[in-house]
Parts: C-alpha cells; structure tokens; sequence
C-alpha cells in the first residue's frame, strides 16, 4: 500500500509541480496515473521512491515514512525509472547482479529469478552484452527485470509501456495482473489510455500538479456524465483546467 498525504513540491521556490495532492493506493489493485505532460506524474512519482523530497506532506510505503526511515521503505518496492538509460557499460547480467546484491537476494534464489525473467521477456541470450548495445526496449526489459528481481510487495511504475514491443507490453500487463491478484500493489504511470482502461482498477487524473479525479473509470464516466472514450473525457478534463 502507498499512502499520499497532502504532500506538496515546488520548483525555485514557486513554481508548485506538486500541489497538496492525497492518494492511498491499496492492497491487490492496480492504480493508474495519468496526466499529460508536465503535470506532474514523474515529481509524484520520485518523491513516492524518495529521490526527491516533499516540501511538506507524508508519504508512507507499507506503512513505513519514506523520509523517516527510508532504506526500509525502499526495501518494499521495485522501482521502473522512465529513463532506462542508465547503466550502460554493464552487461545486463552484471546489473541484475548488481540489482540483486543491493536488495541481498540470495545466489540461488537470483538465478533462479534470473533465469525465469529472462525467458518470459525473451532477454536470456542477450545478458552477456552490454546495455549500451540494447535497443530501447530491451534497455526498458532489463529496468523492469532488475526491479522486480526481489520481489517486491509495490511496483512503482513510471511509464513501463514506453518502447515496449507488443508481446513484451502484453507480457509486462499480465504480469501487473498477477502480482495484484496476489493481493499486492501496482502503481503506474501512462499516456495510453487504452492500457489504463483495460489494466486499472483505479485511475488518478493530475494537471498543473492538482488531481482532479481519483476512482473508477466507471465513477468517472458518471461524474462527468459521460459515455464516451477514457480518451475524449480525459482531454476535456485536462483541456478545461
């Protein structure tokens, strides 16, 4: 579970990325946000994993404060950047490595681990190289593997989707859907709405860093009285405000 408390993040003093915005994403459900660009998604989303701080406001990971006591709240998510550019002179062994020794899984629960993500993403013969040889979805492959090695009880997601071929993306979702059905929490970023529609069973919208709905799609549609796409009715909210 990961609970946002009136939590606030501003720019040079004034310009309010974030502003007082509250979400609790619960237990076994997967959570989309959605926002257009610069709206404040990716502020959220560091300050939820603790690479940047929150002005004011509390944000808890499993119960645990993510600025009190942060190693322990890193401990209960795997986290998927939306830059995978990083890293790049390791072999994608080596990272997972890497990944694994940092989150002190042992040797032969990781190669295990290894092994099984590498088949389901298709990535087993392309450990050996270096990440600098990867094409941008592979470089998005091996991020998720490495977060996801330790079994984290929270995924943290920030536009997973990005560069993803089909079978990977279908591959990525079911296994979204696995890990909430094992009661356990998937918070993601997107732009393709069809993904949130098909995959969520909560959304929030954020614009000029303020939510402006928090719920199902179905709630959504009845607030805004609507029958039409995800699409329409999330371009005359962002539009309006």
């Amino acid at each position: 579970m990961i609970e946002i408390t009136n939590v606030n993040k501003s720019y040079n003093g004034k310009n309010k990325a974030v502003d007082n915005i509250s979400l609790t994403i619960r237990d076994g459900e997967i959570f989309g946000f959605l926002g257009p660009n610069g709206a404040g998604k990716t502020t959220t989303i560091k300050m939820i994993t603790g690479i940047l701080s929150a002005d004011s406001g509390k944000i808890t990971i499993n119960g645990i404060d993510i600025e009190k006591n942060d190693l322990e709240a890193k401990k209960q998510f795997g986290f998927v950047p939306d830059n995978p550019d990083m890293f790049l002179r390791l072999k994608g062994i080596e990272y997972l490595n890497f990944m694994a020794d940092i989150y002190d899984v042992p040797s032969i629960v990781r190669k295990e681990k290894i092994e099984a993500l590498g088949n389901r993403f298709e990535m087993s013969n392309a450990l050996t190289d270096q990440i600098q040889s990867y094409s941008h979805g592979m470089r998005q492959k091996i991020m998720i593997m490495g977060a996801l090695l330790h079994e984290p009880e929270v995924w943290i997601l920030d536009e997973p989707m990005t560069g993803l071929d089909p079978k990977s993306s279908y591959v990525l979702k079911e296994m979204m859907k696995e890990h909430a059905n094992k009661k356990k929490s998937v918070f993601f970023s997107t732009h393709v709405l069809e993904v949130a529609e098909k995959l969520c069973d909560r959304v929030a919208v954020i614009n000029k860093g303020k939510i402006l709905f928090c719920g199902t799609l179905d709630e959504l549609r009845d607030h805004f009285k609507a029958s039409g796409s995800l699409e329409k009715i999330f371009l005359e909210m962002t539009e309006n405000e």
